[in-house]
């Protein structure tokens, strides 16, 4: 029928709930359908006096953690006029990369040539489907579930061990994440072969591992090739080029109101208080 609405497909938490039966209700017509769980205001919990922050992981995270990994782990440095000089790692703003790729070298505002020099530039963002995620943005209903060390749920007191009352324990739910592969474009520039011939075999072991703040997030990165070029232009110093890309296996959480469609993402266990029993002969006793 011309300009009717198509029937949506419906999701897997929906086709779950139809095939459910529940008693009573082929009885009589006019009852009421039960209440889907992300409804129910008894597995609500509140976020009121929270200081959990919402776990996310965006682009700028896994960016930060290339340069972390450059300037404390594998630390570029070469050796000029006698001295160990550390190489500077910058990223390719749009302006910086444009300077780069027109003049083949970059100059500070003095318009002086910066050598050593290591600029890195993120090229694309492609989703990996080999790996699993969160299934429905519009419903995520895949979750991991991290335990909360304290909170005032979870306290320590003398009460709680005196009447042997276990620990109501918190839980956080995070979605699961999108699964991306990102690249990366780099290019080193230095004075002399012999210093490029340092960069790239420090750089190059330090491939296929994992790069990033260890106090915060560490992604695979992978570097296949190198390509170096030699400049001797006519007036001017001596230049070593060479690129290389990096690809990382990264993952994203964004910090979208729709990652929250599960509720709070606020768990707590069952907490129990034992008490002994006691029995006596008479009455007036007690």
């Amino acid at each position: 029928m011309a300009g009717s609405n198509k029937p949506l497909p419906k999701n897997q938490q929906q086709l779950s709930q139809d095939s459910i039966k529940t008693y009573g209700v082929e009885a009589y017509s006019g009852s009421k359908q039960p209440i889907n769980d992300l409804k129910k205001r008894e597995l609500q919990r509140s976020v009121k006096d929270d200081n959990v922050k919402r776990f996310e992981i965006g682009l700028k995270d896994i960016d930060e953690a290339i340069f972390y990994y450059f300037t404390n782990v594998i630390k570029p440095s070469v050796l000029q006029n006698g001295a160990t000089k550390a190489v500077p790692v910058l990223y390719g703003s749009p302006e910086r990369w444009h300077s780069v790729q027109k003049d083949g070298y970059y100059r500070d505002r003095n318009g002086k040539i910066q050598l050593p020099l290591i600029m890195i530039k993120r090229d694309s963002v492609e989703k990996n489907r080999q790996l699993g995620n969160k299934m429905d943005a519009n419903l995520p209903t895949q979750f991991g579930v991290f335990e909360k060390t304290y909170s005032k749920k979870n306290t320590y007191d003398r009460f709680s061990a005196l009447n042997n009352r276990s620990i109501a324990k918190e839980y956080q739910g995070v979605v699961m994440p999108d699964y991306v592969n990102i690249v990366y474009s780099c290019v080193m520039f230095t004075q002399y072969v012999a210093q490029m011939n340092k960069l790239v075999e420090n750089i190059n072991y330090a491939s296929d591992a994992y790069w990033g703040d260890p106090e915060k997030f560490s992604f695979r990165a992978m570097i296949d090739n190198y390509s170096t070029i030699t400049e001797l232009a006519q007036g001017q110093d001596r230049l070593v080029k060479t690129e290389f890309s990096i690809n990382l296996l990264g993952h994203l959480v964004p910090n979208g109101i729709n990652t929250l469609q599960q509720g709070s993402m606020k768990f707590f266990n069952k907490a129990a208080v034992l008490f002994g029993a006691e029995t006596v002969k008479d009455i007036n006793d007690i």
